[in-house]
């Protein structure tokens, strides 16, 4: 099939999520400018630089999460892992502004060594951000949407020791969640490297050094 966004895909649900997927779970806690804390998963999430590090979450409305990290220019990515997927979904839910999702999801709190957003204590790795650039989303005609980006520099890395193994994060450990289409998450499968071609020669196929 083939359709025009536009037109309409006369389908029974849009399959633009499921296409583009699996996508990360941006995980993001922040604070209000009265220093209440906030926490919501977005699944248009993703690193977009890496040196120095940045990654970008968008917000579809001016949600609290991108509200505060506009306003304090600082928010947390925090992974969202298998173990932890129910007190991410609780998250997402609808509260109002400066109630605690934290405390609504059963989540302890780690506090931030740079940023003033505090941390979820139990996840296996967090970065604490700084944003550098945030804009209002506008179509091919111009129009303002009710949509807004998010990019943060990475200024602070946590990880939990236990998942840096042979001078790796081990990311099969950790156990990820990763956004499907429509109601539909996924965690880790098979894990394989593949060298490039501009990496040399010595790579055989299926082998990991762990």
């Amino acid at each position: 099939m083939f359709y025009e966004p536009r037109l309409g895909h006369g389908l029974p649900h849009d399959p633009f999520k499921a296409i583009i997927a699996p996508r990360p779970i941006g995980w993001i806690s922040t604070v209000d400018s009265d220093g209440r804390p906030n926490l919501a998963p977005y699944s248009f999430f993703n690193a977009v630089h890496s040196n120095p590090p940045m990654l970008a979450f968008s917000s579809e409305t001016m949600k609290h999460s991108a509200a505060n990290a506009i306003a304090t220019g600082e928010f947390v990515f925090n992974l969202s892992t298998r173990p932890l997927f129910d007190a991410m979904n609780i998250s997402s839910g609808d509260l109002a502004a400066g109630e605690d999702e934290f405390q609504a999801a059963g989540l302890a709190t780690a506090p931030s060594r740079i940023v003033k957003a505090p941390r979820v204590a139990a996840t296996p790795a967090s970065l604490e951000c700084r944003v550098v650039s945030s804009m209002r989303l506008h179509d091919v005609h111009g129009k303002a949407l009710e949509g807004w980006l998010i990019i943060g520099q990475v200024v602070g890395v946590h990880i939990a020791d236990e998942y840096i193994r042979n001078g790796r994060f081990d990311t099969a450990a950790a156990q990820p969640i990763a956004r499907c289409g429509y109601r539909d998450y996924a965690t880790m499968g098979e894990l394989f490297e593949a060298l490039r071609p501009t990496d040399g020669g010595g790579y055989v196929a299926g082998q990991r050094d762990r």
